[in-house]
């Protein structure tokens, strides 16, 4: 809008968009071990549905409360397999996150809008802490774990607290994720955000944003590059 101030600052969630979608390694999760599906669903509604009550088991791993060894227990022992045998606990966030792979795509965003004034920042939730932090801590700052923080999205402690580290105005910033709760929760604290479905539309979305509350009137993002760096390990987190 006309009256937003410039943005001065975009944070970026980590799983699902600056990596492949969640829900592909999800699959090929479920298909690898031979989960039942429903099984899976029915663990994820009553563990971060949206009216799951606060402190189950995915919440208290996001905020490192929960060691990853006892949370995979508690999650194995939910699930079904088609087989009717146990799912093995040992491993199973590692199966669950292994078909994740670096988005490049959103990297090349990311290094554009740091060369062209725009900070951009990190606020991921953690399922592990499994992340490549060389080369996000050299591109993002801050960088902002959940598990570290003892906070969690979409609660605002944990946006404020980005908030603060980055010295900003909420209004200054544009929040991207691809949890729509999570993109509900920035707008609650006053930030910008964008649900993030693929890395065209963000791309695009960005580049109104940013030229919608530019003096100049028109954003520096142009089209995605024809050739991205691909050159990280497969990451966790969310």
């Amino acid at each position: 809008m006309a009256d937003d101030p410039p943005v001065a600052a975009v944070v970026f969630d980590y799983g699902g968009v600056l990596t492949t979608p969640v829900r592909q390694s999800i699959a090929a999760w479920l298909e690898h071990d031979g989960i039942e599906p429903a099984s899976f669903s029915r663990t994820l509604k009553a563990w971060l549905g949206r009216r799951a009550p606060e402190g189950t088991p995915i919440h208290l791993l996001e905020t490192g409360e929960l060691p990853v060894a006892e949370f995979e227990r508690l999650f194995a022992a939910e699930l079904v397999r088609l087989n009717g045998t146990p799912v093995d606990p040992v491993g199973v966030l590692d199966r669950f996150f292994a078909g994740l792979r670096p988005e490049p795509r959103m990297y090349a965003l990311a290094e554009e809008l740091r060369a062209c004034g725009v900070r951009v920042a990190l606020l991921s939730n953690s399922w592990g802490n499994d992340y490549p932090r060389e080369r996000l801590e050299s591109l993002f700052d801050p960088v902002v774990i959940s598990g570290e923080v003892g906070l969690r999205k979409p609660l605002p402690t944990i946006f404020e607290l980005t908030l603060d580290r980055l010295g900003l105005a909420a209004a200054q910033v544009v929040f991207v994720d691809d949890a729509e709760p999570n993109v509900v929760g920035a707008r609650a604290v006053g930030m910008r955000a964008v649900l993030h479905t693929d890395p065209a539309a963000t791309r695009a979305a960005l580049a109104q944003l940013h030229q919608a509350s530019s003096a100049r009137g028109r954003s520096p993002l142009g089209p995605a590059p024809t050739a991205v760096r691909d050159d990280m390990t497969p990451p966790r987190g969310e």
